[in-house]
């Protein structure tokens, strides 16, 4: 977030605006979008950002050997013209209305077209790295004469990694670090108690139940739909995180959007005697047993499926828990080693494309999307909400495509999580982004400064 630039950015309300480009738009003539670049923007290496950078970066994500997080975003590109050294236009296979949504995203930086190792891709952001220590801390400094003038605020930011929570919380108390992430929940009234510190949160992230498809039961929505019928959520809430969320129990749209819905938010309510009727229907009136698959690198997937497990052995699904290390939990996802899996995630953005990742299970395995399930109505109703321009258009077809989920069940929604960040009272200029943007606050650290 900090070594890269992207093409665009959010401001502090979550609202686009240019990063890498100056300005940007769609070309009423042809429907290309059109990135004009800033002149000032220079790599570390001091040669000058320029369009063919941009396309020479876009090309490497969307290549066929490709790992990249967007890379199915970016092969929906049909052609990147360059007509001068600072304009970029983008002509896309079918309409696309949240492209500049996809070039805001941390995983979308502009990268040196002379880069050959992408380990050690050349960045245009405001800091550089200047030495790590693999698994244990990186420090970042400033680049020397920037070139956004006044950016960035400090000269020397130096990262380490605290995996356990009660040491990550007690590192602020005690002075060792000016600031945190991922503040635990059992401590974040702890934190906004004390004259020293302040707590920055805000509602985004979210856990749900996965599932592999490509198997029974969990091939059969009749079962899928059980199980989203039988948890109560509320505990989850409690006992994950101290009371620090809300209960989901629809799809992940946040309230107060004009997405959202008070009856589909409710469509998948705990109603446990409608997920014995529906086990039944599917012609498992004597129960199922399966696995639930999770890990124990952190406490609030552990937490949550403990709870899930209480509530789904209680209309008969058996699940075994089998709890992994996080790069276990990682690539049994990706190969569907599992019948059931309970995540934690968010969305990419705040609109409902930014879905995509979590309910398109099209899409190519990933550890946080269902694995082998078939949910082609809910696909088609997002590829037609990315398509549409007209708002009020694609406010009715995201509220089909609710409907649509809630009937197949790519997810089983859970919790709504609260995302904190703490710091000392002396550090100042940072915000938290809104939403699902909160897990890409860090970006905002260029802004901020200590005293």
């Amino acid at each position: 977030m900090l070594i890269g630039r992207r093409l665009v950015g959010f401001d502090e309300k979550g609202e686009l605006r240019g990063e890498l480009a100056r300005d940007f738009g769609r070309d009423a003539s042809d429907g290309a979008w059109v990135f004009r670049l800033d002149p000032r923007a220079v790599f570390h290496n001091g040669e000058k950002v320029t369009s063919e950078d941009v396309k020479w970066t876009i090309e490497q994500v969307a290549g066929e050997r490709s790992t990249a997080y967007y890379r199915a975003q970016m092969q929906r590109i049909d052609r990147i013209e360059t007509p001068d050294a600072h304009t970029v236009r983008l002509h896309m296979k079918e309409p696309t209305a949240t492209v500049p949504l996809w070039f805001a995203n941390y995983n979308m930086p502009i990268v040196w077209r002379g880069t050959r190792n992408m380990n050690e891709a050349m960045g245009c952001g405001p800091y550089r790295l200047a030495a790590q220590e693999r698994g244990s801390w990186i420090e970042l400094q400033a680049v020397p004469n920037y070139w956004v003038p006044g950016q960035p605020r400090t000269k020397t930011i130096r990262m380490t990694l605290v995996a356990d929570e009660s040491l990550r919380l007690a590192a602020l108390q005690s002075g060792d670090v000016d600031f945190i992430e991922f503040v635990p929940w059992t401590g974040m009234a702890a934190v906004e108690a004390d004259p020293r510190f302040k707590l920055e949160s805000t509602m985004g992230p979210f856990m749900d139940i996965l599932f592999n498809g490509t198997r029974p039961p969990f091939d059969n929505p009749l079962v899928r739909r059980a199980v989203a019928h039988a948890v109560k959520r509320e505990d989850i809430v409690r006992v994950a995180f101290s009371g620090r969320g809300k209960v989901l129990e629809g799809m992940p749209i946040v309230e107060g959007t004009p997405w959202w819905d008070a009856e589909l938010s409710r469509g998948h309510n705990y109603d446990p005697e409608r997920s014995k009727a529906l086990l039944a229907q599917a012609g498992h009136a004597n129960g199922i047993n399966t696995t639930l698959l999770t890990t124990g690198a952190f406490a609030m997937h552990k937490d949550s499926a403990e709870v899930a497990q209480q509530y789904l052995a209680a209309v008969g699904i058996r699940a075994e828990l089998r709890v992994v290390d996080w790069s276990t939990r990682v690539s049994q996802g990706i190969r569907g080693q599992y019948d059931l899996a309970v995540h934690g995630v968010s969305a990419d953005f705040n609109d409902p494309d930014g879905l995509t990742v979590v309910l398109d299970t099209s899409l190519s395995a990933a550890h946080g999307r269902s694995f082998g399930l078939s949910a082609p109505r809910t696909t088609e109703l997002l590829n037609k909400g990315r398509q549409e321009f007209d708002h009020a258009r694609r406010v009715e077809i995201y509220k089909d495509m609710q409907r649509a989920a809630l009937e197949e069940v790519p997810v089983v929604g859970l919790a709504w999580r609260e995302q904190g960040y703490a710091f000392d009272r002396r550090v100042s200029g940072f915000r938290i982004l809104p939403g699902a943007l909160s897990l890409s606050s860090g970006v905002n650290l260029e802004f901020t400064s200590v005293g």
